[in-house]
């Protein structure tokens, strides 16, 4: 395991050879603006596999994307719902995760076999730097094994995992206390399936001042 401390000077660099870590399989470690996460490249079915059996977790749950360009969708997603659009202009880059009708094509690591996909453009944060940087999805699952308290610092990732992960660029402590907010969006109507950092009523509100 190799841990990365991040400076102003150091910053570009880092990102780069985590990349470059991500595009040959790596599991890396970095900092949302809400808690850590565990990346890999999205369509690496090795490294998924890999990062299910280190997080011990179900085969029944699915894994979330981040991404950093909207172009990106179609490698994911079949289609973008009217109401997923408004919601990414009002709440991207942020903590909303949004369900969208999934490629036929995409691991079921990814989808757990329920045709959804989960994805959103972080915040302000080493996730955001890095996936606008890569230019690909990487995972976004909380740095934990299933059941334990998400990772808020580097400290607790690597007491979790160890040299299971490859990578772990330090940010600092993150700010988030709550994880990011899950909508489905592949229906008419939209279904707040986690409220997490965007409330309910934000939501809410928002959506009554659509057309």
């Amino acid at each position: 395991m190799v841990r990365i401390y991040i400076s102003k000077t150091n910053l570009e660099e880092a990102l780069g050879r985590a990349i470059e870590a991500l595009k040959k399989g790596s599991i890396v470690a970095y900092s949302t603006e809400t808690f850590y996460g565990l990346g890999v490249k999205f369509d690496l079915e090795d490294s998924l596999k890999n990062l299910c059996c280190i997080k011990r977790r179900p085969g029944d749950k699915a894994i979330p994307l981040i991404f950093g360009d909207r172009r990106l969708l179609p490698l994911v997603a079949e289609s973008v719902s009217q109401n997923a659009l408004l919601l990414m202009e009002k709440f991207w880059p942020g903590p909303l995760t949004l369900l969208l009708r999934a490629k036929k094509n995409l691991s079921k690591y990814v989808t757990a076999g329920t045709g959804r996909v989960a994805v959103r453009i972080p915040g302000s944060s080493l996730g955001l730097a890095l996936v606008q940087k890569a230019s690909f999805f990487i995972t976004a699952t909380s740095a934990n094994p299933s059941g334990m308290i998400p990772a808020r610092d580097a400290d607790t990732v690597i007491r979790y995992f160890e040299d299971k992960v490859d990578i772990v660029i330090d940010g600092g402590s993150t700010h988030g206390s709550l994880p990011s907010t899950i909508v489905d969006v592949t229906g008419k109507s939209i279904e707040i399936l986690r409220e997490g950092a965007i409330s309910k009523e934000a939501l809410s509100k928002f959506l009554k001042k659509t057309p």
